[in-house]
């Protein structure tokens, strides 16, 4: 017999369950349960009612109770879609230089860039990457996340791409939360292949995604398709293979330049990542398909560039979700909940458009649908918030910070307790 719990009263609960992956939403959309409580057996959620509607059928099933003091508000565990937090070293010199008015360009012929973070993976060993990410994981943990997805991609060579892979896999058997991994060799052309990026794809197509197959590293393939990495052209026979054997697709698409969101479309990708130089073509093109839009307003923040025109995405009748794209170089600030908050004022997001792109639009863009959402059958991931009115989550701007995190129905932080 798997453990009962019952954890209440909420003065609120958001459950963010029924309702559409696509197009705009209002906060009059949001079902919100007072005096609630949630009855937990094993990971998943059993049942959300009135607090004192589920006390006497928890006594009477053996549930342990673990009973709140004080104002709660409870909303599913954030779900962060897409991040680089598998790496090794520091980016801060060139955060430094490019606020002084330094270009990429320019920064990557003084040895910094992204060569920079792949010289430093490549040396750091797989105990060292497992250490990093656990650090960062249990940061994003305390800040909400129970869910988040963790890419390869700079190791860029079929041993050091399954190095990280397999820091990544090593790493989410010891974290309470779930790590997704991607594999994102695809990043950009290795130096070693400068001029041939169609002999380094076919390498990780005849060596690479046969062995994450095999050793069951990854289920997701990510390529960065822009004028300094792939092209359109070039990547296609590497998501057909990958698509052959399996993977699910998603694209790193029109950070840039466009093209890469027609690509995603074209193949299907569960998600189309960044999307801050997409027009309306290209919005239209994403409305119209099953593909998520990926917003990482880490990345805008990071660089000082346009947010993703997200409020026309979600006019359009798109799907969009929020992303910390947590990463050394353009992304190092890693806060899913303050780049959320940012990205809605600057967007002008309602906050049930907000706290959807970080939760079941999320999980959708994970391919993910047992989580996201706080329903009967669904995992008990809970974001706790010492309030009573969920509007002060986004209202401070990510310095509010949740009090209890619930992973698979185990409390896995309590920032009252040591």
């Amino acid at each position: 017999m798997q453990h009962k719990i019952l954890i209440g009263p909420f003065s609120q609960i958001l459950p963010l369950r029924g309702m559409p992956l696509k197009g705009s939403l209002s906060d009059e959309d949001l079902e919100l349960i007072t005096d609630a409580g949630i009855l937990i057996e094993g990971k998943r959620i059993v049942s959300l009612d009135k607090f004192n509607s589920l006390l006497p059928l928890a006594k009477e099933a053996g549930a342990e109770i673990h009973e709140l003091k004080g104002k709660h508000c409870c909303l599913p565990g954030f779900v962060d879609a897409h991040t680089h937090i598998c790496f090794g070293g520091s980016r801060a010199r060139d955060y430094a230089l490019r606020n002084s008015g330094k270009t990429y360009l320019e920064i990557a012929r003084e040895g910094g860039g992204i060569w920079d973070t792949v010289t430093q993976t490549r040396m750091a060993s797989q105990k060292e990457l497992v250490s990093g990410i656990i650090k960062r994981s249990k940061r994003h943990l305390k800040n909400g996340t129970t869910t988040l997805e963790v890419k390869s991609g700079y190791g860029l060579s079929v041993d050091k791409e399954l190095k990280m892979l397999q820091a990544i896999k090593q790493a989410n058997a010891e974290l309470e939360q779930d790590l997704i991994a991607t594999c994102l060799a695809a990043h950009t052309i290795p130096r070693e292949y400068e001029g041939n990026a169609e002999a380094y794809l076919q390498q990780l197509i005849d060596v690479l995604l046969p062995q994450i197959k095999k050793l069951k590293l990854a289920g997701r393939v990510d390529a960065f398709i822009e004028e300094s990495a792939f092209t359109a052209e070039n990547i296609q026979p590497y998501f057909q293979a990958a698509k052959a054997l399996g993977f699910d697709i998603t694209v790193h698409a029109d950070q840039f330049t466009t093209s890469g969101s027609e690509v995603a479309v074209q193949f299907n990708a569960i998600s189309a990542d960044h999307l801050e130089a997409s027009t309306d073509k290209e919005i239209e093109l994403l409305a119209s398909s099953n593909v998520i839009a990926t917003a990482l307003p880490g990345a805008s923040l990071g660089l000082g560039c346009d947010f993703t025109p997200a409020r026309k995405i979600l006019d359009a009748g798109g799907a969009l979700a929020i992303a910390s794209d947590h990463n050394p170089g353009s992304a190092p600030m890693g806060d899913l909940l303050t780049q959320a908050a940012v990205l809605g004022s600057f967007e002008k997001l309602s906050n049930a458009e907000v706290l959807a792109g970080i939760t079941f639009r999320a999980a959708a863009a994970l391919n993910l649908k047992d989580r996201g959402m706080l329903a009967k059958g669904a995992l008990a991931d809970l974001a706790v918030f010492h309030t009573s009115d969920y509007r002060e989550i986004l209202y401070q701007q990510g310095n509010f910070k949740p009090c209890m995190i619930w992973k698979n129905g185990v409390l896995a932080f309590d920032k009252h307790k040591k």
